[in-house]
Formats: structure tokens, sequence, C-alpha cells
């Protein structure tokens, strides 16, 4: 039997967050009546729903349309579906629970549960009679000692399969109609009708059941807590009086690469973003499928155009420069010119130099100038001889600009007729960041850098699992020549490219003196992947058997490119491509917030054991799933400790007041398991702002990880970037365009952080005027201390409406210089454009500092 774990909202009745009442009823049932259902149109509501009563008469409700356990299957949120759910008592105790997945599927669902509210994990067992599995019900065979899943197919046949442990089933076999026992009841309840099964049970299971989902609400109602409300929760609140005491004589060493950044190639922030380049398609390789066929235009010609009288290009796949490049143009006319028109336009700085190169062929010898131009006038030009003879040939040229454009394009134009071939057409600033070739946009990269991250996590993210197997991105098809890079279908729904490939990233985490964290996926694709063959829609699937060892070895290769000297296979291939010396790789991530499924153990455990044994060196960062909590957080956590990985990767995005309210949630880790990767995390407010509210609230919880940095060793905000009118998802750190860079309010406490670090921690004792359980979890003090500088860092933040009046005492420091370094961020909660404010404050062994409503403050003190 399958080990019986959380489902994503059962998990909140952990502990603490059950209700369970000290003083119980005087009278309670024996037992009553619970009537298990789904709602919706045709009983397809995403959700196993309960409602209890004790006559069969009047019913209640739990939760409403709150689902206990939600079906996993489907890509994304509304293709979930839970069609007529079908509930029974297990054999040996627990229940067992199957349902239709949709209108397709050769498969049902399946999933098991002790008490109703711990779920075990889904498995969804594909069968081939009958096609589609329509309306599963299941029983108990107490003769032959096994469950009967019994459902009609498209036929309208009846079809059975068996199974001990859903673990294996028997193959699907016809059964007359008279097999099919369905005993659902259709019962009137106060919010609607509802279908589905009725069972006496023991009062404590209905209760447990009803004091879960207030827990829930209890929860939800904390974290729902904005500014918003503050006018009424701290009503008449005068200035806080606070008293903190550093201990610095039980100071602990913390990690010292605790803040980081994770880049992820989403809201256009690689091509057309962080990645130079400056022309869109350059390689003639958009395909309608990296838009899933919503977008007819997204083709080999998008962002390219035939200027001139009879002018037209076609695309051709004849002589192409590389088989992974297979397309390439053909211009045709007497005065025809190409054209191209960039990410939303190609902007032009005056007095700066380019450099275009592209690949040419054409029967006879020819000149062809090249432009920047836009609205008629020639930004900068240029004129470059391509050479005859029908082969492929590599033209570069340099040229400045003369004047500025927001929006210009690049124009091709031969200077004599005949057909010309065109491909690989590139241009890049000269000034890249670093002046690295085929590098990153300056201003961009170096807003990034100015966080001090401690580690750089890449490509993803779901980009790094892919939509389905066939799209797993693979770092190989990322390095070497740019015209011999794969080209991959982005899982958001663009492009990309490979020219900021796994090369790329590991020289941008030198350039920073970050370390590199590449993610490698776990053998199986993202669970919201698309419609696989012989899997299903939305469905991780996972690599073959006969696959996996091509697998890991593609990972222990990822290995040799960043650690090997020059003699081994792929060292020399860093070498070729400018870096003889190895870049000294310590970690790599094994999956990314996966479901954490049979297929994702099998596979994941395969490839940790192999790296392990090959590699021990390197760090395996393992994945816990997406949410903070439920089934794949639990599961992830089983195989970390089973397998003993040395730190796993966790993920959640929460309204800020979780992060008010979980303070504690890493104080409660055992110190003994695997590390913590806090992964991806952010603030979100409904509209998904990036304000103070949302930033004081993370620098309020960063505080915490500081505290707990002999547990988190890395953490870092998600997502890093988005492109204005590209953005697929908010909020994000750090927004831009063509020509500017946003920071945003929420960077601003990264930077502070980031800059501010440290690898000792010195506990603070906090005394409050009023020590109200809202007052304190709103003030909150970390003290670290650079070892490398000495210098002790004191971060105060106040995310209540009045000034906290503080004292802090230095216990066990000196203080060497009296004038200390004060940056203060502060204004209003919804305030988008707050910007810390430097200068300076007075400090000894004991002072007094006043902290702003709604501010963070960080003091840099010179110590002995």
């Amino acid at each position: 039997m399958k080990k019986l774990l959380l489902s994503i909202g059962a998990a909140i009745a952990l502990g603490q967050y059950a209700f369970a009442s000290p003083y119980p009823p005087a009278n309670e049932p024996d037992s009553v009546y619970l009537f298990s259902y789904a709602t919706g149109k045709n009983g397809n509501h995403n959700g196993l729903h309960f409602a209890w009563s004790a006559d069969k008469n009047h019913w209640f409700p739990i939760g409403n349309e709150f689902g206990f356990v939600k079906s996993d299957y489907g890509r994304w949120g509304s293709e979930k579906r839970m069609i007529t759910p079908y509930l029974i008592p297990g054999h040996d105790g627990g229940w067992q629970c199957v349902w239709t997945l949709n209108e397709t599927e050769a498969r049902f669902a399946h999933v098991a549960s002790p008490d109703l509210v711990y779920w075990a994990r889904q498995d969804y067992p594909g069968v081939n009679l009958g096609k589609r599995c329509n309306g599963p019900v299941i029983a108990w065979n107490n003769q032959q000692g096994v469950y009967t899943i019994t459902y009609s197919g498209d036929d309208g046949k009846y079809y059975q399969v068996v199974s001990k442990n859903f673990d294996t089933y028997s193959a699907a076999r016809e059964v007359p109609a008279s097999a099919y026992i369905n005993n659902s009841v259709t019962i009137e309840l106060p919010g609607g009708k509802g279908t589905g099964q009725v069972y006496k049970v023991a009062w404590p299971v209905a209760n447990k059941l009803i004091e879960t989902w207030q827990g829930m609400q209890y929860r939800a109602q904390l974290n729902a807590e904005t500014t918003k409300q503050d006018s009424v929760r701290f009503a008449g609140l005068k200035p806080i009086e606070a008293g903190f005491t550093i201990q610095a004589g039980n100071s602990k060493p913390i990690s010292d690469l605790l803040l980081g950044i994770f880049f992820e190639d989403i809201n256009y922030a690689a091509d057309g973003g962080l990645y130079a380049e400056l022309i869109q398609n350059r390689d003639f390789e958009y395909v309608v499928s990296d838009k899933q066929g919503r977008d007819t235009s997204w083709n080999s010609r998008h962002s390219w155009k035939a200027k001139g009288a009879g002018a037209s290009f076609r695309i051709d796949t004849l002589r192409p420069i590389h088989a992974n490049n297979p397309h390439y143009a053909v211009l045709q006319g007497a005065d025809a010119t190409l054209v191209n028109s960039g990410f939303d336009g190609i902007t032009v700085a005056k007095g700066e130099s380019y450099n275009l190169s592209f690949f040419a062929r054409s029967e006879k010898r020819t000149k062809v100038q090249v432009r920047l131009v836009t609205g008629g006038q020639v930004l900068a030009q240029a004129t470059v001889d391509v050479s005859g003879g029908n082969k492929w040939s590599t033209v570069k040229v340099k040229f400045t600009a003369t004047a500025a454009a927001a929006s210009a394009e690049l124009e091709l134009q031969p200077q004599s007729a005949g057909e010309v071939a065109f491909d690989m057409v590139s241009l890049f600033p000269v000034n890249t960041f670093k002046n690295r070739p085929n590098g990153l946009r300056n201003d961009l990269a170096t807003v990034i850098a100015d966080i001090h991250p401690r580690f750089v996590r890449f490509p993803g993210g779901c980009v790094a699992h892919g939509d389905g197997l066939d799209n797993i991105y693979r770092w190989k098809y990322t390095i070497g020549p740019l015209e011999a890079r794969k080209p991959m279908r982005n899982l958001w729904n663009y492009h990309q490219t490979g020219g900021l490939g796994y090369f790329e990233y590991f020289r941008f985490c030198e350039d920073i003196g970050a370390e590199p964290l590449p993610v490698q996926a776990a053998g199986v694709p993202c669970q919201n992947s698309a419609t696989l063959p012989g899997v299903g829609g939305g469905q991780q699937g996972g690599l073959s058997p006969e696959e996996m060892d091509e697998y890991i070895q593609d990972i222990l290769d990822l290995i040799e490119y960043a650690n090997g000297d020059v003699n081994t296979t792929w060292g020399k291939k860093r070498a070729e491509a400018g870096h003889p010396k190895p870049f000294n790789l310590k970690y790599i991530g094994i999956g990314n917030e996966d479901l954490i499924s049979d297929v994702f153990e099998a596979r994941f455990t395969q490839i940790y054991n192999v790296v392990k044994a090959k590699h021990p060196e390197v760090t395996i960062i393992g994945t816990v799933g997406p949410f903070s909590e439920g089934t794949d957080y639990v599961e992830g956590w089983d195989i970390a400790k089973k397998l003993k990985v040395p730190m796993v990767d966790e993920h959640y995005y929460q309204p800020p007041g979780w992060f008010i309210n979980n303070q504690d949630y890493y104080d409660r880790y055992d110190r003994n398991a695997s590390k913590v990767y806090l992964g991806e995390y952010a603030a979100h407010l409904p509209g998904r702002p990036n304000n103070l509210e949302t930033a004081l609230a993370e620098a309020l919880y960063l505080t915490a990880l500081e505290r707990n940095g002999d547990v988190v060793s890395m953490a870092s905000y998600a997502p890093l970037l988005a492109k204005e009118g590209r953005t697929q998802w908010t909020p994000d750190l750090i927004y831009f365009n063509n020509t500017t860079v946003k920071p945003t309010v929420g960077y601003e406490v990264q930077k502070l952080f980031g800059v501010n670090a440290g690898t000792k921690y010195l506990p603070a004792t906090i005394r409050l005027s009023d020590n109200r359980d809202a007052v304190a979890k709103r003030v909150a003090i970390s003290v670290v201390q650079d070892a490398a500088s000495g210098d002790v860092i004191v971060k105060l933040v106040n995310l209540l409406p009045v000034p906290v009046k503080a004292t802090t005492a230095l216990q066990g420091l000196r203080v060497k210089n009296t004038t200390a370094v004060k940056t203060v961020l502060t204004g209003h909660p919804a305030d988008k454009n707050a910007r810390p404010v430097t200068g300076t404050c007075a400090v000894n062994e004991n002072f007094a500092e006043e902290l702003p409503a709604y501010s963070f403050i960080v003091i840099r003190i010179q110590a002995q």
C-alpha cells in the first residue's frame, strides 16, 4: 500500500492548526452519516466535498464547496477536474477513492486516505479496453481479496480491473452491465444538489473534518491580513518603545550563501532581455508550436519583412548552416532589402558601437549595405562583402551610431541583383556586461550584480523541466557555436534561442562572484505539461528506463564541463569556448517543484544515487514540490530523509499575512535533517503589486531566515526579471523595457540584505511596551557579523503604523567607530517607488534609534 500522506488542503490541519476543543460537549453522537460528493455541472467540480447529518435529512456541509482532496491531473487549474468521485471505506481501515479524469482519457484516478484529512499520492492507471473510463466505481471483493474498479467505456460497454494494493492492476476485461453497481445518491444541500456516497461513521471521523476546516478558516483569516486594516487593527495604538539586547556571546555560524538570485527565462527575461542580442528570430527558427498554435504568425518569418519594389523573401531548408539550424531566408528582387524589427524595436544609442554578424550565401560575389534606420533616418551604416560560389560565408562588421532612436530597424540590402541567402543575423552592442562577446545587456546585468548575490540558480524553474518529455531543457543544446545550438520552445509560450546558454550562465556567475547553481530536470517534465502520447494531459510522465542512463550521463557530463580539466571530453569543450579554467561547480539542483509521484521518485532516486557516487564533492539539491505544505511537500521531505539528500529546494508564494504569521516556520525544523534552499518565494497581494507592504513583509521574513541561517542555506526571490508588455507573471523583482531598468521596492530589500550579509548570527532579545501578538509579529531585528570586515550589521523592521522608539544594547561587543552607516527604507505601504536613503547615525554599546512607521532600517557598525 502506498504511504498515506497529506493533501495540500489537509496539511493545513497539522498540529496547532487543528481546533479540537479542550472542553468537548457533554453529549456527542456515537456516529453520524457522512456524505462525500462533487458539485458543479455534471458533478465535475474539482474536489471531494463532505457534509454530515444525524438523521439523513438535515445536512451540514463542511466548508461549503471546499475540496478536501483535489485532482492533480490535467494542465493547469481548470483542467484539473474531479468528475464523479466514488469513495468507499477500505477493507483494512482508511478510505479509497476513484474518479473520472475528463472526456477523453483511457485511465481513471485513485487516491487513498487513512482519515479523509490525510491523503496519499494520486495515481492514474491506464487501461486500454473501452477507451474512456467513465464513472468508475470501486468495491472490495472479500472472497478474492482484491478491489474491483468498474467503469463504462465509449462504446457503452462495461469494463473492470482489479488490484490488491493499488500499486499494480490487472488488464481490463469486459463485464456485464450488472457488474456495474453504483451506490451514489443525490442529496439536496443548502447550496444545491450534490451526488455522491453516504456512509455511517464514528463521530470523531466527521469532527476531524470539521476541525480541519475551522483551522483552515482561521489561518486563511490570518494570512489575509493587510495594512488596509491597520487603522482598525491598531486603533488607538501609540508609538511603541522597544529594547533590543544583542547577545554576541551566543553567536552561531550561518550560511555565507544565504541570499542569491534565481534566473528563469520567463517574461522575456533572456531573449529580448538580459541576453544583449538585438535581433529577434535571428536564426529564422521560430515555429508555430512555440506558441502552441495560438499565433500562426509565430513562424520563421516573424519579425522579418522584405522591402523594395518587387522584393520578397522565402524560407528555405535545402542547404542549412547546421542541422540544428535548418531554416534560413533567401532574399529576392533587384532592389530588395531584408528588414528586422528586433524585440519591440531596436534601441540605438548615439555614439555607441555595435557588432553585426551574419552568414550569407550568394551565387556571385556581392556587397551588402547594412543600416540601422528609423523613419527614413540612417543611424549607422556600413558596407560588407559576401563571397560568391554559393558557399556560406561569415560576415562581421562594427559600426557606430551617429544618432539615437528608441525603436529602429536593421536593414540588409544587397548591392547587386540575384538571390542572397541569410542566416544567424546578429546585432550586439559592443558595450555588454564586462565587455563579453555574446554577452549580457550591461545596465540590466549591473542592476542584478548590485544585489551582491552569493549564487545564481539557472535556467529555471519550470523552463528547466519543460513542457513534456521532448521539452526538457538540455544543457548541451546551449553550448558551442551559436549556429550549432539547438533552439527550444519556452514553456512560457515563446522561443529560446539558446544564445544565453550554460557557458554564458557560468561566466556571468564568475563575473559577479556568485556560485553557479544549475538545475536539471529529474527525468520528468512539468507536472502541468500538455498532453503527452501514452501518458495523458497534464501529467509528468517520465523518461523511459532505456533513456535514463543517457540522461544521467548528460548530468555527469555537465559536471565535467564545469569542473573537468582541459584533457577531459567536456572540459576541453569549455576550454574551446574560451575558459580553460574550471568553473568550480559545487551545487546542482535535481528537479523543480515536481509532482512527487512514483514516477518522479524512481527517476530522482536513480539520478541522485549515480551523481552522488560519481561526484560526492558536489552538493545535490532535491525538491519538495511547489507549496509550503501538502502531499508533495511531505513526500518530497520523506524522500530527502530516506536518501539523506543534503539540501532540498522549497517554493512558496504567499500573502504578506503568511510571512508575518510564519516567522517561526524554520525555527521548527530539524537541525540535523537536510538543509533548505528556499528557491522561490514572494509576497503576493491581490492585484499582485510589488510595493512597500510586500517588501516589508519579505524583509520581516528574511530576518527570520537569517536567524535560521544554520538550516536555510540559500534563498532567492522569484521571478527576477520581467519585460514590460511581455509579462506572464507578477510580481517580479526588476522590470525593464528596451531603454530603462526599473528596480522595484522588493529589489531594494533584496539588495540591502545582499550587500549587508553576514557569516555569523548574533541572537537578540526583544522587549516591547505593547506585547500583543499582532504588534510583536510586526517588529523584528536581525544582527549578523561579516567575517571579512568584522562589521556588525543590525537590521530592523517595523511593519506597524506607528514609530518604534528602540534602544539597542550591544552586549559583548565594543564599537570601533561611533558613527555608523544607516540606511532607511520607509513610506506608505502602497508606495511602489519607495527608495532607501543612506546617511549616518551615532552608535555605542547602547544606542537609541527610531524606526518610522512602515520601515526597514540597516545600521552597519564597525566593531572591535
